[in-house]
């Protein structure tokens, strides 16, 4: 399969949304994440951190927002964590330290959007 094959297949299989799906793929999403920052959107990790705001406290987004998920299981890679502007986290009870990626972005989304 190739690069990101998996998300073409994922598309394919059940895109829900009423308009057609969108995929953006850039070289490297550093420099993309750079770039995003200097033409003024804001960069919001989800992610364990001390620095972390806590998903209930999050703002709705007032300007164009990137928001970076990581790997379920290894979070945000170290070298991307420079390039956020902010920290959230989803407070979680039990012994799970990671939502399923989805499940965590929606939250996140719906949260930006001021509908929580």
């Amino acid at each position: 399969m190739p690069p990101f094959g998996w998300v073409d297949a994922a598309v394919a299989r059940g895109n829900t949304l009423r308009r057609p799906s969108c995929v953006h793929r850039v070289g490297s999403p550093l420099r993309w994440l750079a770039a995003e920052r200097a033409a003024g959107a804001h960069v919001l990790g989800v992610e364990l951190a001390d620095e972390a705001i806590r998903l209930g406290d999050l703002p709705a987004a007032r300007r164009r927002t990137v928001v970076v998920l990581g790997h379920e299981q290894s979070g945000i890679p170290p070298e991307a964590l420079d390039a956020l502007d902010s920290v959230v986290e989803i407070p979680m009870v039990g012994h799970g330290l990671s939502l399923n990626v989805a499940v965590a972005g929606s939250l996140i989304l719906y949260k930006l959007a001021g509908l929580l």
